[in-house]
């Protein structure tokens, strides 16, 4: 770089943005692989995770006055890989010298005691991935997720940065157009961001929706005289019931046999007139399916037939199979198995799907 007296000589943005894109270019040719930061327009991070994760650098006293120095440097498309790892940021940013500068980012794990507080303020709270990584949640989870120090975002004492250029400051240009490119990769996927604090996602949703599920269970056994819609069970616990079947109209055939006075002679003509009919009309008979024991079905409870079954499966066994196998009516299968799931015997393994624990 040419210097004018003590001052170097001034680069205009068109130059910069040049000498990056050629740099760029050169980089591809030898890596198909590389990750550039593109930022479109003048915002950097327009999403809830691109910009919480500036805002919380932003805020810090350690940070704030050294952090702005590398806005320009990522809008100019000066970061010209960057790549999000477990813990682990590493990035190359073109700067004066024509060979473009190696940053690497370490940041440390969250404690296990902050993630299990977050995880239990997540309780019931959640319901997709999707509602999570858009931020569509709850302003209070919001303020929890970036609280300072008890957070999901790290804090100036969990991050530790090195960069191979010459400036002696305790934060050059480069890393802080790393920190702001992360901002911006976030825009993109924001699920990085888990990976990068090494934190298993799932586990903010599946225990809010375990404890949903849970909770509608509860209630559903409170109500075990009336009528559970059979859709509501598919789209919660996964159970897919047969084609065409009716809980009410079940219901409804018990009630009017219950409710039925015709005499026992009158009866047992009619259906020894329905026995003659049916053996004349001869039809097929029907396809022999693996039923348990009867005798051991006989000599066990209910709920230990099918923790029998479920637990000599390896795979696991579905609802229908369930019902195939014991006879039992759906209703009953499902309250034996929010029983099995409730003392822990149980789990499922996917949709309608469920083996031993």
């Amino acid at each position: 770089m040419a210097y004018y007296g003590r001052y170097p000589r001034y680069v205009s943005v068109a130059e910069k943005k040049a000498k990056a894109a050629k740099k760029l270019k050169q980089l591809k040719k030898k890596n198909p692989d590389i990750k550039p930061v593109v930022i479109e327009g003048n915002t950097i991070a327009g999403t809830w995770w691109g910009k919480s994760w500036n805002i919380n650098l932003e805020r810090y006293a350690d940070y704030s006055n050294r952090i702005g120095r590398g806005r320009s440097y990522v809008r100019h498309g000066a970061v010209l890989d960057l790549q999000i790892k477990p813990g682990e940021v590493k990035s190359l940013v073109q700067g004066t010298a024509s060979k473009p500068y190696a940053v690497t980012i370490n940041i440390k794990a969250i404690s296990k005691n902050t993630w299990k507080n977050i995880k239990n303020a997540c309780e019931g709270k959640l319901e997709s991935l999707q509602e999570l990584l858009t931020g569509k949640f709850p302003k209070s989870l919001g303020e929890i997720f970036t609280a300072q120090g008890k957070g999901l975002f790290p804090s100036p004492q969990e991050i530790e940065f090195s960069c191979s250029c010459p400036d002696w400051a305790y934060m050059c240009k480069h890393v802080a157009a790393t920190f702001y490119g992360i901002g911006a990769r976030l825009d993109e996927d924001p699920s990085l961001f888990f990976t990068l604090r090494n934190l298993e996602i799932n586990e903010l949703i599946s225990r809010a929706v375990e404890d949903k599920t849970l909770e509608l269970l509860k209630k559903a056994e409170k109500k075990s005289a009336r009528v559970i819609a059979d859709s509501n069970l598919a789209d919660v616990f996964g159970i897919d019931f047969e084609e065409g079947f009716d809980f009410k109209a079940s219901a409804e055939s018990k009630a009017s046999v219950k409710k039925d006075k015709t005499p026992k002679s009158v009866k047992h003509q009619t259906e020894k007139s329905s026995i003659k009919k049916s053996a004349a009309a001869k039809p097929a008979k029907k396809p022999v399916t693996k039923t348990f024991s009867k005798k051991l079905q006989a000599d066990m409870p209910a709920i230990e037939v099918v923790a029998s079954i479920i637990r000599r499966s390896r795979k696991g066994v579905g609802m229908a199979a369930l019902k195939q196998r014991t006879r039992f009516s759906d209703k009953k299968i499902y309250n034996l198995l929010y029983k099995l799931y409730k003392q822990g015997r149980i789990k499922r393994v996917s949709r309608g799907v469920y083996s031993g624990a």
